[in-house]
């Protein structure tokens, strides 16, 4: 049978947490569909940048640098950062992904640039490393995300650049134009949050969607009525070998 091929294009932020978690919920969906239901897809994956917090804002080289705690306290309230977080705690917890609001809050046009050049030179199968090593940077080691020494560790570990070639990249402004157009468009075009994704550029999925809710969809692509029970939790996959997804 031939396989149809999805093309989801998602629009996210590399500081925002419910991006982490919208990716971590999509692989894990992108696996069962293909691991368990066998269903006649295959995925198309490219991730579009957003900037939750404007550069007028945070600037790229913001000074001095702000906790994540007090940043989302100051822009969300309290109590909603509060509530924030122990949803978040949970979630970490049953998938077994350790995330935490240690660290700090910087403008992510840096991270964004080099997730379009990974994209540019190898596609999905460049990008996906690259955004998961950034979010496991960013979110669970803490690290500053704006950093070039943390951002060019990223870029050679994952294949982009050597060190000393993303070093020399970063300080440079190539694609900074087409990401602040890429930000533009979508501000232009509604999205006003992240995650979002948009799947063969008709329907669009909005927030951190639990997997669940990306396989019934990916069934209903598929044509197929499968009667297969989706277990309760993805925590067995793991969410930083994105490579079975790509065929």
């Amino acid at each position: 049978m031939a396989h149809r091929l999805v093309k989801l294009s998602v629009i996210n932020d590399l500081i925002c947490p419910n991006c982490a978690i919208g990716q971590h919920e999509l692989f894990a969906a992108l696996t069962y569909c293909k691991e368990e239901l066998k269903l006649p897809l295959c995925f198309q994956i490219e991730f579009l940048p957003f900037r939750l917090i404007p550069e007028a804002v945070l600037p790229q080289d913001y000074q001095p640098k702000v906790s994540k705690k007090e940043f989302f306290s100051g822009l969300l309230g309290s109590d909603t950062y509060q509530i924030m977080d122990e949803t978040f705690g949970k979630w970490a917890i049953e998938k077994g992904v350790p995330l935490s609001f240690r660290g700090v809050v910087s403008q992510s046009t840096r991270a964004h640039r080099l997730s379009r050049k990974a994209y540019l030179m190898g596609g999905m199968k460049l990008q996906l490393p690259f955004l998961i090593s950034v979010f496991r940077a960013h979110l669970q080691e803490a690290k500053d995300i704006a950093d070039i020494d943390v951002l060019s560790d990223i870029a050679a570990e994952v294949g982009i650049f050597t060190k000393a070639d993303a070093i020399a990249w970063l300080q440079t402004n190539e694609l900074e134009s087409e990401v602040n157009s890429m930000c533009d468009s979508a501000l232009a075009n509604g999205v006003t949050g992240v995650p979002l994704t948009v799947i063969d550029g008709k329907w669009a999925v909005s927030g951190g969607q639990s997997s669940d809710v990306f396989v019934q969809i990916f069934k209903k692509l598929a044509g197929t009525h499968a009667s297969n029970t989706l277990p309760s939790t993805f925590s067995s996959l793991d969410p930083c070998l994105p490579s079975p997804l790509i065929t």
